[in-house]
């Protein structure tokens, strides 16, 4: 089975095609991926392929191609066309016609029912599995900040920190950023008195799936609620997962799902709400395009 990925250059974008690659290798492993920048295919090219069946940036034929992001949605309905027997794959709503692509991932947020194209997510696939190696005690928070539906409050985030500290005396705790964390935070939270308590690692400090190991030997992590992406990976690691709630600028499909959840399946620990929902959203995807 080859899977081919048309690429975007966007690391989020290709986190979700390599989690659904991924969870059909663990139950296919006779499977192999090939990434193709869009940058090398040209649409002019594509079309000219689509007469000869067959591309030059093709290793082989493909039995499933990938798509996230917009700029690759006409490339992958082209390369579907030069491959016909391939299944197209768009891992977003779609910005052509559904008709276009035999699937379409697309999470619950967007509000597109579920069909014989249309499966249905709780968030964006990710690559994460739940190793089972949760250490008692170890929390991690993972602060956010500013985005177009939130606006970073500084004071909400150390009151929500200290609170965490104090709940946790015995507690190892560990603290990253994101490079939307506003640069005077850290120098605002090392001044309090219960940041001795915490292990921080800025971003900039910290290499590539840093955070996803961290997720692996946390019991519990703590999300600012602008950072959807990271509350489903947490959950999707296995992780009990508590939101820092900061200013909300506005309502909308994202904030609402984000609710939802918080209602959904929550477990108390005193004052606060942890989320924790078994969730192993790219394995029940490639359950279904395997099965179809």
């Amino acid at each position: 089975m080859h899977v081919v990925y048309i690429s975007d250059g966007k690391a989020g974008h290709r986190s979700q095609a390599l989690g659904l690659y991924q969870a059909m290798q663990r139950q296919h492993a006779d499977c192999f991926f090939q990434e193709i920048s869009i940058a090398d295919l040209p649409i002019l090219s594509l079309i000219g392929s689509i007469f000869s069946k067959q591309c030059a940036q093709v290793e082989q034929a493909p039995t499933f191609i990938f798509g996230v992001g917009s700029h690759t949605h006409l490339r992958v309905w082209l390369m579907g066309k030069v491959y016909p027997h391939a299944k197209t794959v768009i891992l977003m709503k779609p910005s052509l016609p559904l008709s276009f692509f035999d699937y379409a991932v697309i999470p619950e947020h967007d509000a597109v029912p579920a069909s014989d194209k249309v499966i249905v997510t709780q968030g964006a696939l990710n690559p994460i599995v739940n190793q089972q190696r949760h250490q008692t005690n170890r929390i991690l928070i993972a602060l956010g900040g500013s985005s177009k539906r939130h606006g970073w409050n500084a004071e909400k985030v150390l009151t929500a920190i200290q609170g965490i500290t104090e709940q946790q005396p015995q507690a190892t705790i560990i603290l990253t950023t994101s490079r939307r964390t506003p640069s005077d935070f850290l120098t605002q939270l090392q001044q309090q008195s219960y940041a001795a308590q915490l292990q921080i690692f800025p971003v900039e400090q910290t290499p590539q799936g840093w955070i996803f190991e961290e997720m692996q030997k946390a019991e519990a992590v703590w999300v600012t609620e602008d950072s959807v992406s990271m509350i489903y990976e947490a959950l999707t690691a296995g992780c009990k997962v508590g939101i820092i709630k900061i200013d909300r600028l506005k309502s909308d499909r994202i904030t609402r799902q984000l609710d939802q959840l918080l209602t959904m399946n929550t477990l108390r620990n005193l004052k606060n709400k942890f989320l924790y929902l078994e969730m192993n959203e790219a394995m029940r995807v490639a359950e279904i395009l395997l099965k179809k």
